[in-house]
């Protein structure tokens, strides 16, 4: 699959300062009625990725990853990863730093490809 994440450099400056702090992490974009905007970033190896999610690409070298059912509804949008003021998910490394990332997404011109 072409990468249909990308991130601000807000974003990455973020991500450096948690993988610095905690070693290689992963987001999942899960959909969430409560936190459907805000991927969660977590330690590589601390989430267990399931059999139907979707990997969308990388970001700063990390993996992102989407429920197989969000991914049906923003499957003709592009993702754009950036940071906003306020609090993260309750479990994601975000949390408590005055930063959460946010996802923002744009319409893309190109199809999904499923393989």
């Amino acid at each position: 699959m072409t990468d249909k994440v990308t991130a601000t450099p807000a974003a990455l400056a973020l991500l450096a300062e948690i993988v610095a702090e905690h070693g290689p992490v992963l987001f999942h974009q899960s959909g969430g009625c409560c936190d459907g905007s805000s991927p969660m970033c977590y330690p590589q190896g601390d989430f267990q990725i399931g059999e139907r999610d979707v990997l969308l690409g990388e970001i700063g070298r990390a993996p992102f990853y989407i429920s197989a059912s969000q991914y049906d509804v923003w499957k003709h949008t592009d993702l754009v990863i950036d940071v906003v003021t306020g609090m993260g998910g309750m479990f994601s490394l975000d949390n408590g730093r005055g930063r959460r990332f946010l996802t923002r997404s744009v319409l893309c011109e190109r199809p999904a490809r499923d393989d």
